[in-house]
């Protein structure tokens, strides 16, 4: 390993000139085990225990002494959001750029797959890859569903209870040897059934004109492996160094995978992450993978600079996978529970914003706004209330998600922005057609073809979709409704006789951006002072990695529709129970509460009915707790 890099790489006098360079606090002694750690190994990190600010110092020092100029450090995470906070810090040391460029590689797992395994694998069988997108996996399914050939499949699905999943969640999986096909939980005909032959024949007729969900590019990549087994003494070759982040949220062919790839390599692997907040990965996947994350004995990063004891208390209590005692070293916060009924259930946000306002310095919460959150955003059919963010906030909608854009307007304005931005033009214009084929599909043959393919005169119609791409990218963010509807008229005209056929459509509606269509939050509570600042609501899993002043966590129904979550937080804090003696239903929800609660640096609250939570009341004022009954006020 040491001939990658200098042996000094880890020194102390250059450790303490980095930190001083990147302006951290000084190390802990199990941060210091860590960062001079030279084999493989697990690091169970609690929450805001500066778990990426140490990845991105390793990584900082090693793009320093590193000197193999053909193998590299592959820094690979679960999400985005994760990988961009590491290469953020590591870009900020001159010597860090080189991280971005061959021989290394820093993205997500998702992203490594397609770029080593998966799409080599769909290039080498002929295939052009237009999406790998659940979405537009889903879309294109549904346009072919209707084709004739698809009769019996059809007639299978009416007869199915939530039927179309079937075919909009097909998925493969390697299984002996070949691509099979699932579709989650749902059942699938029988093998030899004629519907089955038509899901298969669908699934690989959309394979073959490169539409792929996700989960899809795994089970390529198995594949792909098995065939030519030399790619993994090729790979492991070319990275002598992984570390992963967010090991926690790997699911288990993602597990599978990696462990295929690196278990048996010389190859040192760091997988560093926090088990307790694994609200992403399958069930079970923590106790029952072979290299099942922590390992038995893995060092921890125990303390929180997050937020201070009272907190972490809290955090430590509500560890369901693997039990740690939190020890918070940050500001000494606040912990308060509000009890509501029917009534006063809108009362709720005003009330936590205005505590907010005395507790956190005006400065903190002007910059890190406090946050709401719940385990869903809106009520499903069930009639116990309250169920979601909206039975707390009348008038709250779902927030468009960027990932998942369901109308082409929509993901022309997310192109248009990262064309504006000055990422590469390039890269930009072919995400945005690949989303432009889903949203216009051809009635008959093979699709339409990849950018590179479009002819450039502008007098072909290759050329004309050339210029109206052009025109979406540049200034789709100043169209109206009248706008969009020429340039999209324009767009089917010109798609018709590029693709020779006639066409079927898809999400073309014109909508408002959504900070024009999103109602302000200030317009969601009651009015206060001007002091005060609104809080921003969310989901509990859109704020796994967030740091917030304050944060209120919104009491809702559970996944099994019997049991609300935060209640459920209260009893096990406040008869001391151990939550790994919980129901299975109890846990999950019992982990997304610890991720909420693991966000604030000054105020946690609750919220929860009284009719409920009342009993614990006394046992969280002995403790501490600031416990309001909103029915007495």
């Amino acid at each position: 390993m040491n001939a990658a890099y200098l042996a000094d790489a880890f020194a102390t006098h250059k450790v303490e000139a980095m930190v001083k360079f990147l302006g951290l606090d000084p190390l802990d002694t199990e941060q210091w085990d860590f960062l001079r750690s030279e084999t493989t190994q697990d690091l169970q990190a609690a929450p805001g225990s500066g778990k990426t600010t140490l990845i991105g110092l390793k990584l900082a020092l090693m793009a320093d002494a590193w000197t193999a100029t053909t193998r590299g450090v592959c820094v690979l995470s679960h999400t985005n959001t994760a990988k961009n906070e590491i290469t953020e810090r590591v870009a900020s040391v001159p010597a860090g750029q080189s991280l971005f460029r061959y021989p290394h590689f820093v993205g997500t797992i998702q992203s490594f797959v397609h770029t080593f395994l998966a799409l080599p694998a769909v290039r080498a069988r002929g295939v052009e890859t237009q999406s790998v997108d659940d979405e537009a996996f889903e879309i294109a399914a549904v346009q072919l569903l209707r084709h004739p050939r698809y009769g019996k499949l059809r007639g299978y699905l009416e007869h199915q209870h939530n039927g179309m999943d079937i075919v909009s969640k097909a998925t493969f999986a390697f299984r002996d040897g070949t691509l099979a096909i699932t579709s989650g939980s749902t059942k699938l005909p029988h093998p030899e059934a004629p519907s089955m032959q038509q899901l298969s024949h669908l699934k690989r007729t959309l394979a073959l004109r490169g539409i792929f969900r996700y989960q899809d590019m795994y089970a390529v990549a198995q594949r792909y492996l098995a065939e030519h087994p030399n790619i993994i003494q090729a790979i492991a070759a070319r990275f002598p160094f992984i570390l992963l982040d967010e090991m926690q949220d790997t699911n288990a062919a993602q597990h599978e995978l990696l462990d295929g790839i690196f278990t048996s390599s010389t190859t040192v692997v760091q997988r560093v992450g926090d088990t307790n907040q694994g609200i992403f990965s399958d069930v079970g996947v923590a106790s029952t993978a072979t290299s099942a994350f922590p390992l038995a004995g893995s060092p921890e990063l125990p303390v929180s600079r997050r937020f201070g004891p009272r907190i972490a208390a809290v955090a430590g209590r509500l560890a369901v996978r693997c039990p740690q005692q939190v020890r918070g070293a940050g500001p000494d916060g606040q912990v308060a529970v509000l009890l509501y009924d029917d009534a006063t259930v809108t009362d709720v946000v005003p009330t936590f914003e205005r505590m907010a306002a005395v507790t956190v310095p005006a400065e903190s919460l002007l910059r890190r706004p406090p946050r709401v959150l719940g385990a869903r955003h809106e009520p499903g059919t069930n009639q116990a209330r309250p169920q979601s963010i909206a039975c707390y906030l009348p008038g709250f909608t779902r927030p468009r998600q960027p990932a998942a854009h369901r109308t082409l307007i929509d993901m022309a304005r997310a192109a248009g922005t990262q064309w504006r931005s000055g990422a590469d033009s390039h890269e930009t214009a072919t995400e945005l057609w690949n989303a432009l084929r889903t949203s216009f599909i051809p009635l008959t043959g093979e699709g339409l073809p990849a950018l590179s393919r479009l002819e450039r005169s502008a007098a072909t119609p290759g050329g004309e979709v050339r210029n109206l791409l052009r025109e979406l990218l540049v200034n789709v963010a100043t169209f109206d409704e009248a706008a969009w509807g020429m340039l999209t008229e324009q767009l089917i005209a010109q798609i018709e006789l590029l693709a020779g056929s006639g066409l079927k459509t898809t999400g073309l509606e014109f909508t408002l951006a959504a900070e024009a269509a999103t109602p302000a939050i200030g317009a969601l509570s009651v009015p206060a002072a001007a002091s005060v600042v609104r809080a921003v609501p969310g989901t509990i899993a859109s704020a796994k990695g967030e740091t917030h002043t304050a944060t209120l966590v919104l009491e809702c129904l559970e996944k099994s529709g019997r049991k609300f979550d935060v209640t459920e937080a209260l009893r096990v804090l406040a008869e001391a129970r151990d939550p790994q003696r919980e129901l299975k239903t109890v846990q999950a929800a019992l982990q997304l509460i610890f991720v909420a609660a693991t966000r604030p640096t000054h105020l946690l609250v609750f919220a929860a009915h009284r009719g409920r939570s009342k009993e614990y009341a006394e046992v969280m004022i002995s403790e501490g707790w600031d416990v309001r009954d909103l029915t007495e006020h």
